[in-house]
Order: C-alpha cells, then sequence, then structure tokens
C-alpha cells in the first residue's frame, strides 16, 4: 500500500491542520527515536510521525489515514520486544505516537478504579492511584517508560500476575478509535456487564492492529497495609513447585509474587552489578524471591511468611532463606531479579523466548529441554528466570564461551524451534506476555492451529478491511 508523493504531502497538510505543524516529524533526526526498537535491533523507516495531544486529533488523524490509505503504527512507550510498536522498512507508514496523551481524567476511590489516557506512563498511574490511598498492581521493569496504552495492547504481565493477573484483568472499559476514525466509548467501570460480545477484549492484546486504544478504565486495589520479601535457596525447578504448592497453601492470596531464579542469573547479576547483595555465601542451584501482601498488619504478614519457610526448610524443600527485615533490604532483593535483564545486555546478544507453561510442567519442561539445547548447540548457556507463580519463563540462550554473540545468533530460528516445539509439546505458548508483533509472526503462523488463525483473520479483516492498522504485526 503506497501513496504517490502529491497525496502523501496533502495528507500530511491535512495532518498539520490537525495538530500542528510542530506534531507532525518528518526530519530523519526528528523521527529517529520513534523507529528503533528498545533492543536497539531493527530500525525502520517512517513518512512521519504523528503526535496527537486529545482523543479527537487521534480520531481525525486516524480517519484521515484511513481516506488517504495510509498505514499506521501505534506507538506508546516504545519498551516493546518483540518489534509490535515500530514500522517496517517499507516507509509506506505513519507513525501514530500517543505519548502526548497523558493525562488522568478520573480517580473514584469508592469504585475503586482509575481512569487515563493510554499515553499515561505506568508509574504515573501508580502514583496517581497510591495519592489515594489505592493501589494499582501492574508491576513491570520498564513502568517508568511503558505506557498504559502499550500495556493494553500486550496484554502485559509483570510480577504480580499470581494475585492481581494479567493487564486484561485489570481493565474494566476502553475508549477505542476504530480504523474507520469512529470512537467507541466503552469507559465503564463495571465489574458486570453482560451485554452481549465483549469488545474489550477484542483490543486487549491485539497489538494495534484492530483499534487505537485512547483511554482505559482501570482497577483499583486497597493498599496493603504490609509488604514482606523472602530470598529462598533450593536445589531444583521441581523444589521450587514444591516451595509454590505450600506457600500457596499457607499464605493463600497473600501470596504477591514468586519468582524463579537460576544460579547463572545470579552469577550474572554479581558479575556485572558488585555492588548489589549476595545474600548466600554457599552455591544453590535455584532461587525464588517471593514476596506477601496482608491487609492485615505487618506482624501478621511476618509471622505468615517465617511459618511457611520454616515448614519449607523442614521438609527439606529449601536449603536456606533470607527475609528482608527493611524496606531497603526488600528492594535490594528485588533488584536482583530486576537486574537479570541488565545483566544480559551486559554480558552480550542471546536468543530470547518469553514462554508460558502450565506450572505443574514447568520443572520438566527445564529438565527436558536443557539437554535438547546442549546437544544441538554444545556449551550454550541458559539464562532462566521469570514468574514461576503464573507459569511464564524467560528462557534465553546465550552463546557459549568464546562464541561471538553475532556468530551465535545466526542460530536464532534453529534455537527457536527447539524450545518452541518443546514449549508446545508440553502445552505451552510461545509468548506468555510480550506479545507477537513481527517478531515472532511466522512462529505464530507455525503454531496455531488453521482453525485459530482463520478466525483472527476473520476478525481483523471484519474490523480492519483496509488493512492499515498496524500492517505486518501478528499476521
Amino acid at each position: 500500500m503506497t501513496v504517490s508523493a502529491n497525496s502523501l504531502q496533502d495528507f500530511l497538510a491535512h495532518c498539520r491542520s490537525v495538530v500542528g505543524d510542530d506534531f507532525v516529524v518528518c526530519d530523519d533526526a526528528g523521527m529517529a527515536p520513534y523507529l528503533t526498537d528498545w533492543r536497539g535491533r531493527f530500525t525502520g523507516k517512517a513518512a512521519a510521525v504523528l503526535r496527537p495531544a486529545t482523543v479527537e486529533q487521534v480520531r481525525l488523524l486516524v480517519t484521515a489515514c484511513a481516506q488517504w490509505r495510509v498505514p499506521m503504527v501505534p506507538q506508546g512507550g516504545r519498551t516493546g520486544l518483540v518489534l509490535g510498536s515500530v514500522p517496517d522498512a517499507s516507509g509506506d507508514a505513519v507513525v501514530l505516537s500517543l505519548a502526548r496523551l497523558n493525562r488522568i481524567r478520573a480517580i473514584d476511590p469508592v469504585n475503586r478504579t482509575i481512569t487515563v489516557d493510554a499515553g499515561c506512563i505506568l508509574q504515573q498511574v501508580q502514583e496517581a492511584a497510591a495519592a489515594e490511598g489505592c493501589l494499582f498492581p501492574l508491576s513491570l521493569a520498564a513502568e517508568g517508560s511503558c505506557s498504559i496504552g502499550g500495556n493494553l495492547s500486550t496484554n502485559a504481565g509483570g510480577t504480580a500476575v499470581l494475585r492481581y493477573g494479567n493487564t486484561r484483568e485489570l481493565c474494566l472499559g476502553l475508549e477505542v478509535v476504530t480504523p474507520q476514525g469512529k470512537l467507541w466509548d466503552g469507559l465503564r467501570g463495571l465489574r458486570k456487564d453482560n451485554t452481549g460480545y465483549d469488545l474489550r477484549d477484542l483490543y486487549i492484546g491485539a497489538e494495534g492492529t484492530l483499534g487505537v486504544i485512547t483511554g482505559a478504565v482501570l482497577k483499583l486495589y486497597p493498599q496493603p497495609k504490609a509488604c514482606i520479601t523472602a530470598l529462598a535457596a533450593l536445589p531444583t525447578p521441581d523444589h521450587a513447585l514444591r516451595l509454590l504448592t505450600l506457600m500457596q497453601d499457607r499464605c493463600g492470596a497473600s501470596l504477591t509474587g514468586f519468582e524463579l531464579m537460576s544460579a547463572f542469573c545470579l552469577a550474572l547479576v554479581a558479575q556485572h552489578f558488585p555492588q548489589l547483595p549476595r545474600p548466600f555465601t554457599a552455591p544453590h542451584g535455584q532461587h525464588v524471591l517471593l514476596e506477601l501482601s496482608s491487609n492485615e498488619s505487618e506482624a501478621h504478614a511476618v509471622a505468615l511468611l517465617e511459618d511457611a519457610i520454616g515448614a519449607a526448610l523442614e521438609q527439606g524443600i529449601i536449603d536456606d532463606a533470607v527475609v528482608a527485615s527493611s524496606i531497603a533490604q526488600s528492594a535490594g532483593l528485588w533488584q536482583l531479579r530486576e537486574h537479570i535483564p541488565l545483566a544480559q545486555a551486559a554480558a552480550g546478544k542471546n536468543i530470547k523466548h518469553d514462554i508460558s507453561l502450565p506450572v505443574s510442567r514447568i520443572a520438566e519442561f527445564i529438565t527436558v529441554t536443557e539437554p535438547q539445547l546442549q546437544q544441538a548447540f554444545p556449551g550454550c548457556q541458559l539464562v532462566c528466570f521469570g514468574h514461576l507463580g503464573d507459569g511464564n519463563l524467560h528462557f534465553n540462550v546465550a552463546p557459549p564461551d568464546g562464541i561471538g554473540h553475532d556468530a551465535f545468533l545466526a542460530n536464532q530460528d534453529a534455537v527457536n524451534r527447539v524450545v518452541h516445539d518443546s514449549v508446545v509439546a508440553f502445552g505451552g505458548s510461545i509468548s506468555a506476555e510480550h506479545g507477537i508483533g513481527a517478531l515472532k509472526r511466522d512462529d505464530l503462523a507455525h503454531y496455531k492451529s488453521a482453525v485459530e488463525l482463520d478466525l483472527m483473520r476473520a476478525i481483523k479483516s471484519a474490523l480492519d478491511p483496509m488493512g492499515i492498522m498496524n500492517p505486518g504485526k501478528i499476521l
């Protein structure tokens, strides 16, 4: 879909009349930050970057894209990991940046909802909720940069899914501009609304391929009175699953986070961030970072956690544990988890996998898949960590010592096939929380059933018949 030079200039002139000259960016330097993905591995091209400040401006710009048949790539905080929010190399599309759409519209502490623009940064929403004595529980490593629209478009997960669910579970209503430039106002703060098809769920996780999310009504929760963190050392992933069962049985919904980290992960962190704490002197095969939140008291949370940890020690499930005794110590333990991706980046490039599995099968998956990788790529190093409580692993493969990172990346398709074949064999998914974008589009076509793909294409065709919404992503 290519627009002639004259038509493109007419289109851009119209866009300038909508948002002003300063917010239609066409020069290479001005567009550059919007064209490269978060990992810096791909840079696309665009006819322009459009930067609306209001929902009406978004609606008018999308209407213009439909009229001139100009493809558009909706974009939020640009923290995605699967090339879902950058344009391709054709230069035909415009980037529609929602960064200026960043108002907190309303907070209702009684209904426990917050209504926000899609361009609001996640941390901004968290802070606005906290100012009203409430909690917005979505928490990601990129929360200082990622936007709510992007979180919804990818159905982001994060560290608190175990208790609060993915972004989908945290959203009650949406406001969306359709590919035809019509505005759907679904900003209803209702927990029950059984009036036909759930349009909201169509757009959440659609990665901007069906419409442009411009606003959302999000759930809030009471601020916990206490939050207690511990780090447990144990031998194997199977022991981690046993610990998860024990913690859930004893702590119930108070168990907010349960993160698995291999010894190799923490060794990477220690190598590249030596200033961070090293809670254990003896080596251990695996580590679990767990967190309890209590709406009763700190004493109750501490007693609950210590009782569970004591039982795990008595049963031989864990070898050792450290319970944070201050906010600073808790933050230090969480930094170990949060610095794993940073340590990976400092160590060099690796082949990443964001996968989900039935929780009960995670240990078996690791036990089976790692030898398969070693047989195919001797000496490769597995960086395995993630949200064990909800079945989401980041199962990344680094090159053997002495092998160049770029040379190893040439094996990406073959490595992906080993990992993804195993994931599917264990009843899992090749994307847990990062989405599909352009990076995993071919893998999706390989692993999804024909029926599922046909249904997805039918939805895409019905809602975006001209194919102008984020072309080349997912399908």
